[in-house]
């Protein structure tokens, strides 16, 4: 029986669907409501299966008086009265940098809590991107002691991180 009722109502929207969606768009002007309201009209013709098996013009009739009365009850509706759509925002959204402010704000005080060397090499190598033979080349000391400041840096400012309450 299911069956039988779907390839109905599939002949039903092949026969009117065109039809009724030109016929929605002509009210309303929208055509994705359009498309909300035929598809609602073809479901309640799916639940009325006496509508689907009465003929084609009087499931004509029958599609259309829905489909009016849908339209009619969307546009008496409050949210109907009260909003008002409209294809662009009436403003631009622009990506709020306050987290990233307060971030930089955070790591440069937790920065200025290492000792100079320390500082050198966790800029050196985070901030400017420097190899480790680089940093100990600008800093005039062995690469072994770059690697040690910079382990040490690292666990500091882990260190200064937590007792803000940033980190855990």
């Amino acid at each position: 029986m299911t069956a039988q009722r779907s390839e109905l109502l599939r002949a039903l929207n092949d026969a009117h669907g065109a039809e009724l969606m030109r016929y929605v768009v002509r009210l309303t002007g929208d055509y994705a409501f359009a498309q909300d309201v035929v598809q609602e009209a073809l479901l309640r013709a799916w639940k009325h299966p006496r509508i689907l098996e009465q003929g084609d013009s009087a499931a004509r009739a029958w599609l259309f008086t829905v489909t009016r009365n849908l339209v009619i009850d969307d546009r008496r509706t409050a949210r109907s009265s009260r909003e008002i759509s409209t294809d662009s925002l009436p403003e631009r959204s622009e990506p709020d940098a306050t987290d990233a402010l307060l971030d930089a704000w955070i790591v440069s005080g937790a920065l200025a809590s290492l000792s100079p060397e320390h500082r050198a090499v966790v800029v050196g190598a985070y901030y400017l991107g420097n190899s480790i033979t680089e940093i100990a080349r600008t800093e005039q000391v062995p690469k072994g002691t770059v690697k040690s400041r910079l382990h040490y840096a690292v666990r500091a400012m882990r260190l200064a991180l937590q007792q803000r309450g940033v980190t855990r």
